[in-house]
């Protein structure tokens, strides 16, 4: 069930009651003890504001979030859309704009110290690419408390669409304009300056799409911002979803090519509509997604690699186009996906194949 908070309450109080005199005593003393925190990083963020990072009060600005105010924000309601061991996801409503945004809040317990955060913070909220979902604005509170804030999407995850029978899911045109757009964001942030960025927890649950199915990255570089502990939690719940490489055992160890092979269980999921772990394997089935492909390919069991329906519809000529796509798109999955890191493509291969495959 989803429940309506105030995020004031989620980030201010957390003992004490709920009545209108403590609660103005303790928003003044937060706010006032906030502006303590950040005194000391003030005047080293005013003097980048030329390269698009601007420090207000209690709030480090990026681009997109110019407007954005400290008091807007954590009095904005907001409804819980997504939890994890490290933070809460919400979908809030700023009263000034009259517009929907995403708040991340990361649980003080779960996160690196403030003076530790603030290069990665800096890193995160200058990344820009159509693909990507944008860091707008950072709050960071006098007890630790931090709290991210994204534009908001309205089409949901792509886990959700894949699965709940939205007919778009099956239209090949859209398959590879979704797995495009994925590929170009993880390629920017595996090639951007000043500094490369690993994704490091990519799943399907982590790509966010518009109302024209256009696919934002999510969730990138938060490994960077988490506690050892929080890391290890993030990595085990990666493994229990079927994301994990097999030669993957420390977050700490997280490189490009086990974000491709990340890529490469989203690629199947794509084309198969399956999940990344079968939750009710039979007796002869292999429950992780890439394992169960290699067997359907030794068995021969063909239509077992993509969607039956994905080809309905289709003239002989666009037929015979699409069946060559998916060979060719199914090979590079399954490529992504291999036991072997050394032998996983690069993104940039990557995204070069899929836009051949596509056009």
């Amino acid at each position: 069930m989803e429940h309506k908070y105030k995020l004031i309450l989620i980030i201010g109080l957390t003992s004490f009651s709920f009545a209108a005199i403590i609660f103005l005593a303790v928003f003044c003393l937060l706010k006032r003890k906030a502006r303590n925190v950040f005194s000391e990083t003030e005047a080293a963020f005013r003097c980048k504001e030329e390269q698009g990072l601007v420090f207000t009060g209690d709030l480090i600005k990026f681009q997109g979030g110019e407007d954005l105010s400290v008091h807007e924000i954590l009095e904005a309601p907001g409804e819980v859309i997504g939890k994890s061991s490290y933070g809460t996801l919400y979908r809030a409503c700023l009263a000034d704009s009259n517009s929907l945004t995403l708040l991340r809040f990361l649980r003080p317990t779960c996160t690196l110290r403030i003076k530790e955060v603030m290069p990665i913070v800096e890193l995160l909220g200058s990344l820009r690419h159509p693909n990507l979902v944008p860091l707008n604005a950072f709050y960071a509170g006098s007890r630790g408390e931090k709290l991210m804030v994204h534009p908001f999407y309205g089409n949901g995850n792509l886990a959700q669409f894949i699965r709940d029978s939205n007919g778009e899911a099956h239209k090949w045109a859209t398959i590879c304009k979704i797995s495009i757009g994925i590929a170009r964001g993880i390629y920017h942030l595996h090639t951007s300056p000043p500094k490369p960025v690993i994704h490091g927890n990519l799943k399907s649950k982590n790509v966010l799409l518009d109302l024209h199915h256009n696919p934002y990255v999510s969730d990138f570089g938060l490994h960077l911002l988490v506690s050892p502990t929080a890391c290890q939690q993030m990595l085990e719940l990666s493994a229990s979803e079927g994301y994990k490489p097999p030669e993957f055992i420390k977050m700490t160890e997280t490189c490009e090519e086990s974000d491709i092979y990340s890529f490469g269980v989203i690629l199947l999921e794509l084309l198969t509509g399956k999940e990344p772990i079968e939750e009710n394997p039979t007796s002869d089935q292999d429950f992780y997604l890439p394992r169960s492909m290699r067997s359907a390919i030794l068995d021969d069991r063909i239509m077992d690699l993509y969607r039956p329906d994905i080809l309905v519809g289709l003239s002989d000529d666009r037929r015979k186009v699409v069946e060559d796509g998916i060979l060719r798109y199914f090979q590079l999955a399954m490529a992504c996906c291999s036991p072997s890191r050394h032998l996983r493509p690069n993104m940039k291969q990557i995204v070069d194949r899929l836009e051949e495959i596509g056009m």
